[in-house]
């Protein structure tokens, strides 16, 4: 955990005060994606049980979740490829299913695993993806070209995992869209090129553009993503800024102090109280803020830091119920749990 300074306002630190994310101009248009009750089955499974999903013009909006939580489906739903079972998908309005080609002039799509043509050249493969928008800007596309360290020469077949990324990043980047649907889009790149990549989202975002951002890479979220949703099991389970989220979930607090570490543990809203070379740490529970803000400002503190949650541990917050969730069911099924 990397705390605050002692000198950092204690309201900043808690994330009391949410940042203002986007203009009110971009507030009030209509989102560009909209999904409410999204449900997707195949066969017997629910890939989809329900998700409402808002993203708002000119975001970058974090959609997390570990493999098999439904985020590729939603994309799919969202490009237009699979039809949902029930609900509602909306792209600039209208229904990716019912009108693909419409929706598809201002998308790009970037997948997780790429698959090219492989007898054609890595030019050959971004001339192509980039002519289905409308053809690349040449001169942004030499520009990728060299950042992303990319030899377009060489036949597609020819590629690493990551180059085939670069191939697709550099077709999606070198010509202007309004939405750009990236979904687990730094697989495989080094930490240089996912640089890059980071470099170029707040380029088109700048420009104007909206960007859905699919990842399981939680500081690339973290550093990218003007709001996020976390999705399990087919659903949002939480929706909102970074410090929204924050808000609502348990505040850490280190102090050194006369006040003995018994007093704080009996009052309510504190947990994981423990000593740490000399210093008391605790998680409080925003609800009781005040009353723990009112003890210790008694107790002659003197010193005091506090820090929000990481996104790592709000997104461990909800998959760590959901892992302990499934632990007891195996627990009961295989006889070793017993009822309370």
């Amino acid at each position: 955990m990397c705390w605050k300074a002692c000198g950092t306002p204690l309201a900043s630190a808690l994330g009391v005060v949410a940042a203002t994310q986007g203009t009110a101009m971009h507030q009030a248009q209509p989102p560009v994606i909209h999904t409410a009750g999204l449900v997707k089955r195949f066969g017997g499974t629910a890939a989809l049980a329900g998700l409402d999903l808002s993203v708002r013009p000119g975001e970058v909006h974090g959609f997390l979740g570990p493999n098999g939580a439904g985020k590729s489906t939603t994309l799919r739903i969202l490009l237009g490829l699979i039809r949902p079972t029930s609900g509602k998908a909306r792209v600039f309005g209208m229904d990716p299913w019912a009108e693909p080609v419409r929706a598809h002039r201002d998308i790009a799509y970037v997948p997780g695993d790429v698959t090219l043509w492989p007898n054609l050249t890595g030019g050959e493969v971004i001339d192509l993806l980039a002519g289905l928008r409308g053809g690349a800007d040449e001169g942004l596309r030499r520009q990728l070209i060299d950042e992303f360290d990319f030899d377009p020469r060489k036949k597609a077949r020819t590629y690493s995992k990551g180059n085939r990324q670069k191939a697709a990043l550099i077709a999606a980047f070198a010509r202007p869209a309004r939405l750009y649907l990236l979904d687990e889009p730094s697989s495989g790149l080094d930490p240089v090129m996912d640089a890059v990549f980071r470099r170029h989202v707040r380029r088109v975002t700048a420009d104007g553009a909206t960007v859905l951002l699919s990842s399981h890479i939680l500081a690339e979220v973290e550093q990218l993503c003007d709001r996020v949703t976390i999705i399990r099991s087919g659903a949002a389970v939480e929706s909102g800024t970074l410090a929204e989220l924050r808000h609502l979930t348990r505040i850490r607090f280190r102090i050194t102090s006369t006040l003995a570490p018994e007093v704080l543990a009996a009052r309510p809203g504190i947990h994981d109280l423990r000593s740490d070379g000399g210093s008391t740490v605790f998680d409080a529970d925003p609800a009781h803020l005040s009353s723990v803000l009112a003890d210790l400002a008694a107790a002659g503190i003197t010193g005091i830091t506090a820090a929000p949650p990481s996104l790592e541990e709000l997104f461990m917050r909800h998959y760590g119920e959901q892992a302990a969730g499934r632990e007891s069911r195996v627990s009961l099924k295989s006889g070793k749990g017993q009822a309370l």
